[in-house]
């Protein structure tokens, strides 16, 4: 199927995008004539893009300390002066309209937009700052629209395919600025039937910047395919992103046979995502390693004083 743009959302959606409750939408329209929403023949409300456009605008004036009172006297377009206006005169602020930014070109499916934003952002900030400041709130934003039924998976895979050249990009840079340094060798992959790549490809970027040498295989890799690796490359540990695979239930059999694969050699295994909270820590085996965070495991693997047996 087609993707098409959307271009008329609830008042559901505008909650769900804009963090603001609906209700307090609705006193806005009739208090102020902030929205204009059309109605269907059953007089529900419908809003238009530009209704989204703007109010993710007035709710970032509003962050900003402008009382919605002095807001809707403006104009649509003096609304955007204003924001625009403010981006400029600080990083934070340059941040937090980022995001709504990112939102709006994933809903119209405009990666013009979203390359404008990026670059705004690159041009002050580096881009594992963005990854950490920007990318990664978007990111949660976007999993709790997914969530609500707010956006459907066409979305999705549009931001992310384009937060993935991003990546892509940084890791070949820093690959020919910053060659190995250090001995150790990270493998990294995603479990059968597990494709959600992001987090596992910024880890890549992260060890690449930190001089580790990183051999990325990617997505959907079955365990008997990492013993070669373990043959050919000493001083290797494996790192992973469980996000929706293995089910939890199958969480201790996966660490099993990962042990069995490599017998007597005990390779470190760190493991993040979102299925490490379903992991009974007091049972795992020794070498194997949650991460809450691409932080906590950059922080870990630099600091020798607290490197795994």
């Amino acid at each position: 199927m087609k993707n098409a743009v959307k271009t008329k959302f609830s008042i559901k959606d505008l909650e769900s995008l804009s963090g603001i409750k609906a209700h307090t939408i609705r006193i806005w329209e009739k208090r102020y004539g902030l929205l204009e929403p059309q109605r269907t023949s059953t007089n529900i409300r419908t809003y238009a893009l530009s209704d989204l456009q703007k109010l993710l605008n007035v709710v970032f004036l509003t962050e900003n300390k402008f009382k919605i009172s002095k807001i809707a006297k403006h104009s649509t377009k003096e609304i955007a002066a204003l924001v625009a206006e403010l981006v400029t005169e600080t990083s934070a602020a340059n941040e937090n309209h980022a995001i709504n930014s990112f939102k709006i070109a994933m809903m119209n499916f405009d990666q013009n937009l979203f390359h404008k934003t990026y670059n705004a952002l690159n041009e002050d900030k580096p881009f594992v700052t963005i990854f950490y400041e920007t990318f990664i709130p978007l990111l949660q934003e976007i999993g709790l629209l997914w969530q609500t039924d707010t956006i459907n998976p066409s979305h999705e895979h549009f931001i992310f395919n384009l937060i993935k050249q991003k990546i892509l990009i940084n890791i070949e840079k820093t690959q020919i600025n910053v060659p190995p340094l250090k001995d150790k060798t990270f493998a990294l992959f995603l479990p059968e039937n597990e494709i959600h790549e992001l987090g596992l490809l910024f880890l890549n970027y992260e060890l690449v910047a930190n001089g580790y040498k990183v051999i990325y295989l990617g997505q959907s890799i079955m365990l008997s395919n990492l013993k070669y690796l373990s043959s050919n490359h000493p001083n290797l540990s494996f790192a992973t992103y469980f996000t929706v695979q293995p089910l939890a239930e199958d969480i201790p059999a996966y660490f099993d046979e990962f042990n069995e694969l490599f017998g007597n050699q005990k390779l470190n295994l760190y493991v993040l995502g979102a299925m490490t909270s379903k992991i009974d820590e007091l049972s795992l085996p020794k070498n194997v390693h949650i991460m809450m965070s691409i932080r906590e495991f950059v922080n870990v693997v630099k600091n020798k004083s607290a490197t795994y047996a």
